[in-house]
């Protein structure tokens, strides 16, 4: 209703519904040098150990506070948290392949343990057919063209 208020209708929100407390994003932090100086951020991610329930409750209070689509980070781990979204709320889901995941990626690449399209390609389909709608990932660019070269 802010958005609506300040004349910004129709703005869709993209909520971080569920958000978990997540080693994968190791990578980024490093390089933007946003580790925390103290603690973590466990007060206010998710534990990664949490049942379901954890992960429907945080996503029902954003769709009761107006998010039009919902997201999963990091996507992989918690490839199975996605169809139960699907099934419990009737909007967009957005999967976020983080940083961690996309190092993992290209370091097995790179010493030749695995294809990195391939690998690539069978992750994003892997997160479409979960059901999310929306895949949110650095390979976006290598994706985008491999699938065009077909």
């Amino acid at each position: 209703s802010a958005l609506d208020a300040a004349g910004f209708t129709g703005t869709p929100i993209l909520s971080y519904a569920v958000k978990y407390a997540s080693a994968f994003y190791g990578p980024f932090r490093d390089a933007a040098d946003s580790a925390p100086s103290f603690g973590d951020r466990s007060s206010y991610q998710m534990d990664p150990a949490g049942g379901y329930w954890d992960a429907l409750r945080e996503a029902a209070i954003d769709d009761q506070e107006g998010a039009d689509m919902l997201m999963v980070k990091p996507a992989l781990p918690y490839l199975d948290v996605l169809p139960l979204l699907k099934q419990r709320f009737h909007k967009p889901l957005a999967a976020y392949h983080v940083s961690g995941e996309y190092a993992m990626v290209k370091a097995a690449a790179l010493n030749g343990w695995i294809d990195e399209r391939r690998v690539v390609i069978e992750s994003l389909v892997a997160l479409r057919r979960a059901g999310a709608q929306f895949v949110l990932t650095y390979f976006a660019p290598d994706a985008a063209r491999w699938l065009l070269e077909g």
